[in-house]
C-alpha cells in the first residue's frame, strides 16, 4: 500500500481521479510516495509519484471519453463535452512534460541531488512523465489513433488502473510506471530515502522542520545555498500540517510530536494567505514564547523555496501583524489587567483574526474565556495544541463551555514522538506509567486524554543514571560528561541543558554550586530561569550550556539533557505527586539524544531508578594523604604480582587460538552465553561495520570476523585495549587489525558485564624481555599531587 498525501481525495474529484487514487493507494509498493494535486511553485500536476527504484514521475489525468475527442495532434487537442462549445487544449502529455521539466530544473539547484561524475550537473536519479486516460481502454486508444500522438508506453488506460478489469495487475501497473521514465539509464542511482526527504523538503515548504542555512558568503554568491541536517516530518505529521482546515481546531499530541512546529507552520501559512490578518500566538511560559517567536521569524525569513539566494524579508509586516506572548504578558501589556482580573464590560478588547495557543493544557478556563472574546467572530480561527501528560498545573476545562466553540470532529491526534530516541522515550514513559495514576490508565476513554507515545526507529544510547556522595561530586560528573560530549561527540554547548527542581534549600544552594563547578571547568552557561528578564533574553543558539527549572523548559529540546538533584523529586513540600511525576516526565523528554539523571540523596524516584537500571557511582575525592598511603600499598602488591605473573608467562609457550578457545570453554560456554545475553543493537551495529569492511576489502564477511566473535563483543562491550585483549578470540593480531575502530564503536554503549569477572586480565609478554618496570611510590605520589594542585 503506497503512502498517499493527502491520505484521502477531495469529494469534488472526478470519478476517474478517485479510481486512480484508490489504485495507487492499494496496489503500489509501500515505499512509494504519491502526491495528489501538489502545489509546486504555482504549478499543480494531477499526481507526483516517488519510489526508490522508480525515481520521480509526473502524471496528467484526463476523464476523456471517445465522444469528447474531436481532433488530436502532438501539440493541441480539440475537445467537446456534450453540447458545450468546442475548445482547444494542450496535449496532456505535453502538459505533463512541462511539469516534469519544471520540477527537474527546480531540483537541479540542490547540489546533493546532482551527479558529480560522468554527466555532471544532471539529476542523479531518473525522472519522467506520462498521461492517464481513466475512461479509455487500450483498444479505444488504438482505434481512435491516440497512440499516433502519444506513444503507448506513456499512457495508462482504464485496463491498467481498474482492478475490475480482466487485464489489471499490480505488477503490471508498476511496470507501466517504470516504462514512463524516458531518462532512465543504467548508471543512474536509485532514489535513496535521504534524496526523497530532500525533494519533499524543497517542493513542499510546509513539511520543513529545520535546515542550517544562512546568507551566501559575500565572495561566493555564485554558490547556491547548501542545506545540511535536512529533516522532514513523518507522513502522519505532514498530512496533518496540510489538512488543518479553517476556523477552530484542536491538536493533541505526545511530547516531542512536533506540535509547536506545526503551530509555527500554521502561523506562516495564515500570514501568507491572509496578508491583512492580525495573528496572536500565546503560550504559558516566557522562555517558550521566546522560542516560538524565533521559530516563526526563522520560517518567515527562509527563502520561499530555500534555494533562492536572497531571503524574503517579511520583518516589518510581521512585527505589525504577528504577536507572540506568554499569557501573563499578554493580559498585562495588551489588556492592562492582572492575572485573574476580568475586563469591564465597557472595555474594548483587541480583536485578532487568528489565535494560536501552544501548551493549551496549562491554561485556566477563565483565560480561555477571555481569549475567545478577542477572536474575530467572522473567522473563528482558533488553534489549540496540548498534551495532557504535561499538565503540571492541573487545569480542567471544557472547550465548548469556555470558548463557545465546538471542537468535536475538529481534532487531530499526534501519537508519534519525533524528538526522543526509542531508548529515552521508553525510559520516560515507563517511569510516567509507574508513577502517574493518569499515565497508567488504559481504557479507550482515557487514551483520548492521555495519548501513549509511539517512537520512531531512531536509536541512541540508554539514559545514564549516576549516584554521587555529595551534590558537588554530582555536578563534577555533569561537567566532565559535558566536556566528553563536546570533544568526543561534537555536541555543541548550545545543545546542552541542565535541569533542576529547586534553586536551593535551607542548607544547600544548588544553583550556586552548579555555577561554581561549571566555572571551575571553564564551561560557558546561561541561566534561563534566573529571572523573567533572562527568560526573555534566552537565545537557544547562543554558544552556552543552558540552565533551567523544569517548568521553564517546557516545549524546548536539546541534544543532551542533564537532570540533576533528583533526590529532590518528588519535592517534599509538594503534596501533588501527580504533578511531580509529570515534571520529571517533561524533563526526560527534553532530551533528543543523550539523557543523564543524577542524584546524591534518596527519594521515591531514585529508588525506582536503582531498581530498573544500572547506576554509575561517583565517590567523593579522598584526601591526598589517603591517596598516597593507598598508592604505596598498591604499588608494593602490584610489583610482586606483576613480576610473578611475568615470570610464569616466560616459562609458558605463546598461547594459540585453539588453547584460548579451550580455556574459555573450561570456564563456561562463552559463545552460548553471548548468544543469550548480547546487546542486539550493538550486534547489529557491528554486523554493519563488518559488512562495510568486507565490501572495502572485496572479501566475504566471515573472513573479517565470525558471528561468534561479534556476539562476544556485543555482550561484554570492551572499552579499553586491556578489556579487548582479555576476551577469548581477541589477541594482538586482531587488535592491530581492527581494535581501535571497534573500540570507537563500542565506547558509545554501556557495559552490562565486568569482563574481568569472567576472564583474567590480559598481560602483555615479550619473549625478549624478562623484567618489567614498575613505578616507584615516589612517582605515583608526584602524579597524585599534580592532580590535586
Amino acid at each position: 500500500m503506497a503512502q498517499m498525501i493527502p491520505d484521502s481525495i477531495r469529494k469534488t474529484a472526478t470519478s476517474g481521479e478517485k479510481l486512480l487514487f484508490k489504485a495507487f493507494k492499494e496496489h503500489l509498493p509501500e515505499e512509494y510516495l504519491v502526491y495528489y494535486e501538489p502545489d509546486i511553485k504555482g504549478r499543480r500536476p494531477d499526481f507526483l509519484i516517488m519510489g526508490p527504484r522508480l525515481g520521480l514521475l509526473i502524471l496528467e489525468v484526463k476523464d476523456y471519453t471517445r465522444s469528447t475527442l474531436v481532433n488530436l495532434n502532438p501539440d493541441e487537442w480539440t475537445i467537446q463535452y456534450g453540447k458545450a462549445e468546442i475548445t482547444t487544449v494542450k496535449n496532456p502529455l505535453k502538459q505533463a512534460r512541462e511539469y516534469a521539466f519544471h520540477v527537474a530544473d527546480f531540483l537541479k539547484k540542490e547540489k546533493s541531488l546532482l551527479r558529480w561524475e560522468g554527466e555532471t550537473g544532471k539529476l542523479k536519479f531518473p525522472y519522467g512523465f506520462g498521461t492517464v486516460f481513466t475512461k479509455l481502454t487500450q483498444e479505444q486508444c488504438l482505434s481512435d489513433q491516440i497512440y499516433h500522438v502519444i506513444e503507448p508506453h506513456l499512457i495508462l488506460t482504464q485496463n491498467d488502473i481498474d482492478p475490475a478489469s480482466n487485464t489489471f495487475s499490480p505488477t503490471g501497473l508498476v511496470e507501466k510506471l517504470n516504462r514512463m521514465i524516458p531518462f532512465r539509464q543504467d548508471h543512474r542511482e536509485y532514489l535513496e530515502p535521504e534524496d526523497m526527504s530532500t525533494i519533499r523538503f524543497h517542493l513542499f515548504p510546509e513539511v520543513r522542520i529545520s535546515a542550517n542555512w544562512g546568507k551566501p558568503s559575500k565572495y561566493k554568491e555564485e554558490w547556491l545555498l547548501s542545506l545540511t541536517d535536512v529533516k522532514t516530518m513523518d507522513l502522519h505529521q505532514e498530512n496533518l500540517a496540510k489538512q488543518i482546515g479553517e476556523q477552530h481546531r484542536l491538536i493533541r499530541g505526545v511530547a516531542g510530536s512536533g506540535k509547536t512546529v506545526i503551530l509555527a507552520s500554521r502561523v506562516k501559512t495564515l500570514f501568507k494567505q491572509h496578508p491583512d490578518w492580525r495573528i496572536l500566538v500565546l503560550c504559558y511560559n516566557i522562555a517558550l514564547a521566546n522560542v516560538i517567536r524565533q521559530m516563526i521569524q526563522q520560517k518567515l525569513m527562509e527563502p520561499e523555496d530555500l534555494l533562492d539566494l536572497i531571503p524574503q524579508s517579511e520583518e516589518s509586516r510581521e512585527q505589525n501583524q504577528i504577536e507572540v506572548y506568554n499569557y501573563h504578558e499578554f493580559v498585562s501589556k495588551k489588556l492592562g489587567l492582572t492575572e485573574y482580573a476580568t475586563p469591564k464590560e465597557s472595555q474594548q478588547l483587541p480583536v485578532y483574526d487568528a489565535i494560536l495557543i501552544d501548551e493549551g493544557q496549562d491554561f485556566e478556563p477563565e483565560w480561555l474565556q477571555l481569549i475567545s472574546q478577542c477572536l474575530n467572530p467572522d473567522t473563528k480561527s482558533l488553534l489549540i495544541v496540548e498534551d495532557r501528560a504535561q499538565n503540571i498545573y492541573k487545569r480542567k476545562w471544557n472547550l465548548l463551555q469556555h470558548t463557545g466553540l465546538d471542537f468535536r470532529g475538529r481534532s487531530k491526534y499526534l501519537s508519534i514522538n519525533y524528538r526522543n530516541t526509542a531508548q529515552i522515550l521508553n525510559f520516560a514513559w515507563d517511569f510516567y506509567q509507574a508513577h502517574s495514576t493518569v499515565g497508567s490508565k488504559t481504557t479507550n476513554e482515557d487514551l483520548i486524554e492521555i495519548i501513549p507515545p509511539r517512537h520512531t526507529q531512531r536509536k541512541g544510547p540508554e539514559p545514564i543514571v549516576c549516584r554521587a556522595d555529595h551534590f558537588q561530586d554530582e555536578i563534577h560528573f555533569v561537567a566532565k560528561s559535558i566536556k566528553k560530549l563536546h570533544t568526543q561527540f561534537h555536541v555543541a554547548y548550545s545543545d546542552m541543558l541542565i535541569l533542576y527542581r529547586i534553586k536551593k534549600n535551607k542548607y544547600i544552594p544548588y544553583v550556586d554550586i552548579l555555577k561554581n563547578v561549571l566555572d571551575e571547568h571553564h564551561l560557558p552557561y546561561f541561566w534561563i530561569s534566573e529571572s523573567n528578564e533572562t527568560k526573555r533574553k534566552f537565545l537557544k543558539q547562543e554558544n552556552s550550556i543552558k540552565i533551567s527549572t523544569i517548568e521553564s523548559a517546557k516545549g524546548l529540546d536539546f541534544r543532551a539533557v542533564f537532570v540533576v538533584n533528583l533526590d529532590n523529586i518528588p519535592f517534599k513540600l509538594v503534596e501533588d505527586e501527580e504533578r511531580e511525576a509529570a515534571l520529571l516526565y517533561i524533563a526526560m523528554t527534553r532530551a533528543v539524544e543523550w539523557l543523564f539523571l543524577s542524584y546524591s540523596g534518596r527519594s521515591k524516584y531514585t529508588d525506582y531508578l536503582e531498581s530498573i537500571t544500572q547506576v554509575h557511582e561517583r565517590k567523593s575525592k579522598p584526601s591526598v594523604e589517603a591517596e598516597v598511603v593507598k598508592a604505596e600499598s598498591e604499588v608494593a602488591a602490584t610489583s610482586e604480582v606483576v613480576i610473578e605473573e611475568i615470570e610464569e608467562k616466560q616459562e609458558e609457550p605463546k598461547e594459540t587460538e585453539e588453547r584460548d578457545n579451550a580455556m574459555a570453554k573450561s570456564t563456561f560456554d562463552v559463545v552460548n552465553f553471548s548468544r543469550e545475553n548480547h546487546n542486539k543493537l550493538v550486534f547489529e551495529t557491528l554486523r554493519g561495520w563488518r559488512k562495510k569492511k568486507a565490501a572495502l576489502d572485496n572479501a566475504p564477511a566471515y573472513t573479517i570476523m565470525e558471528d561468534k566473535s561479534l556476539l562476544i563483543l556485543a555482550t561484554f562491550i570492551p572499552h579499553t585495549q586491556e578489556e579487548f585483549l582479555s576476551l577469548p578470540y581477541f589477541k594482538e593480531k586482531r587488535w592491530e587489525q581492527y581494535g581501535v575502530e571497534l573500540l570507537d564503536i563500542l565506547k558509545k554503549y554501556k557495559q552490562s558485564y565486568n569482563i574481568f569477572d569472567y576472564f583474567p586480565r590480559y598481560v602483555s609478554v615479550s619473549p625478549t624481555v624478562k623484567t618489567t618496570k614498575v613505578e616507584e611510590p615516589q612517582s605515583i605520589l608526584q602524579k597524585i599531587m599534580g592532580i590535586f594542585k
